[in-house]
């Protein structure tokens, strides 16, 4: 009798794999994924630094009072395009800057300068190209027009591990025995309407300044603790000014604070972590 389809087997019967098999085969797979899980999160982590945000701390008072000693900030590294700079250790791969793009006036920048120095500095953005900076009696002028200059109530930031006052003059003992500094401060508003605070520690020799007029493809930078920072009113050498400053040396713009402290944790004594720490500029953004 002629066997039909229904009689024939489905399939020829599979002999499996051998108990003692599998394993080794599991146990290859795990140890090649430990090595692949490291690539990723390198390639992840220098993708992020380079493209994304970079984390930056201020080691000085350049910046008062808006930024302090002890302070750590996110610095988003799009809004002025990519160069070497942007890659982690400044990595010399890239020829250009791509995708460039020139700040505004009054934005806080991290930069690297002077040349041949690989240090990190941080300023704000006061004369982009084509503007006329000069200082006049210690009042900013842009294109031959004072910048308004707006008297506040005195900064007051506590004497800590991280900051001292500059002179004794600006030194204040509280009513409850704490040391503080108190400096004169003062809102300046430029034309495009962006406002912030500088410090105006008295009659300095950089108060009166020469016009500079700001070429094309530079910067013109300034700290906002106007007497206590080397900047673009200062010629490019280190440990020294930092003159104009060329937009392919921008690293980022300031975004937010991630952290701040006031230098007086031991890492020894966990919960001085915590007290150390300047929880009301946590946050805040730039």
């Amino acid at each position: 009798m002629t066997a039909t389809m229904n009689d024939t087997p489905d399939a020829t019967p599979q002999s499996s794999p051998s108990p003692a098999a599998e394993p080794a085969v599991k146990k290859e797979k795990k140890e090649d994924s430990f090595p692949v899980f490291l690539i990723k999160l390198v390639l992840v982590v220098a993708i992020f630094r380079s493209f994304i945000f970079s984390p930056f701390n201020i080691p000085s008072e350049s910046m008062l009072p808006r930024l302090e000693n002890g302070d750590y900030l996110l610095a988003a590294k799009w809004p002025y395009g990519y160069s070497s700079y942007s890659l982690p250790f400044s990595a010399p791969i890239l020829p250009k800057r791509y995708f460039a793009s020139q700040p505004e006036r009054g934005d806080v920048v991290i930069f690297k300068a002077p040349p041949g120095n690989d240090i990190d500095y941080i300023k704000r953005v006061i004369g982009v190209p084509g503007d006329t900076v000069q200082m006049i009696g210690g009042v900013l002028h842009l294109n031959g027009k004072a910048v308004p200059k707006v008297k506040q109530p005195d900064f007051v930031i506590p004497v800590s591990p991280n900051t001292d006052c500059l002179s004794a003059e600006f030194a204040v003992t509280e009513a409850d025995g704490r040391q503080t500094c108190h400096y004169p401060q003062f809102r300046e508003t430029l034309p495009s309407g962006k406002s912030y605070n500088v410090l105006d520690l008295g009659q300095r020799s950089v108060d009166d300044t020469v016009p500079v007029l700001v070429p094309e493809g530079q910067l013109f930078l300034m700290g906002d603790n106007r007497d206590n920072s080397m900047d673009s009113r200062f010629p490019a050498m280190e440990g020294g000014g930092i003159g104009l400053v060329p937009q392919d040396n921008l690293v980022g713009r300031a975004t937010v604070m991630m952290w701040s402290t006031d230098g007086s944790a031991n890492w020894f004594l966990p919960w001085t972590w915590f007290s150390a720490a300047r929880w009301d500029r946590i946050g805040g953004t730039f």
